[in-house]
């Protein structure tokens, strides 16, 4: 693995998947390291990760967020979970390399690839920001068993309108569950629903922080 430095917040990483990236958000003093990665329709602008990036800094959690190469490379379309999975432990050491204890992470595709490597890598935890339960509209094509393996302590943060899997849905196991009312599956609240996108943000990153000061 060779990683290289861009700018003072991100650093270049090459895997056997190829080049991936970080951003680093640092805490003043950080106990944890909170790794994201993104999903298979976006980046790391997504809002849930943006809000989480903002705010557990001030914490005592450090945040990177991860783009996997096909990402990286401008590529549209995600590769298959197994070339996800490639990237992301390519990605490790230098996610170790800060020596905090790291909680593997990630939204939707990201999401399943922090559970499905979680135990092989000795992460400390894992964060399933919107679970893909299974495809929408298909729901005897369940992944319950990528969560259900983690392995570790395992928080799942779900829009109660996800039609990946709404929070109803998700089988009986030992994770714990947050639920965003009436978010989607990117957390997007309708106006209807009296909730503002900065009140949902707030629920998920309230949830979250909470969840992490119990980790060590």
């Amino acid at each position: 693995m060779k990683a290289t430095e861009t700018d003072p917040r991100t650093e270049t990483v090459d895997t056997e998947a190829g080049t991936a990236r970080i951003t680093w958000l640092p805490a003043k003093k950080p106990r944890l390291l909170l790794a994201l990665g993104h999903g298979a329709g976006g980046g790391i602008e997504a809002r849930d990760l943006r809000a989480l990036g903002a705010a557990l800094p001030a914490h005592g959690v450090s945040v990177a967020l991860v783009e996997q190469p096909w990402r990286v490379a401008g590529k549209k379309l995600a590769p298959a979970p197994k070339t996800l999975d490639t990237g992301w432990r390519g990605l490790w050491p230098a996610l170790a390399g800060p020596g905090l204890p790291v909680v593997s992470g990630g939204r939707s595709a990201g999401a399943r690839v922090a559970c499905r490597t979680a135990t092989a890598l000795g992460a400390r935890a894992v964060l399933a920001l919107s679970f893909p339960l299974h495809p929408p509209g298909r729901p005897e094509k369940s992944r319950k068993e990528e969560l259900l393996a983690s392995g570790v302590p395992t928080l799942v943060v779900q829009g109660g309108n996800d039609p990946f899997g709404r929070p109803a849905e998700f089988p009986p196991g030992e994770y714990r569950m947050a639920e965003v009312p009436h978010g989607d599956h990117g957390f997007a609240v309708p106006k209807r629903s009296g909730l503002t996108e900065a009140q949902a943000m707030e629920i998920l990153t309230t949830s979250v922080t909470g969840w992490l000061a119990g980790i060590g």
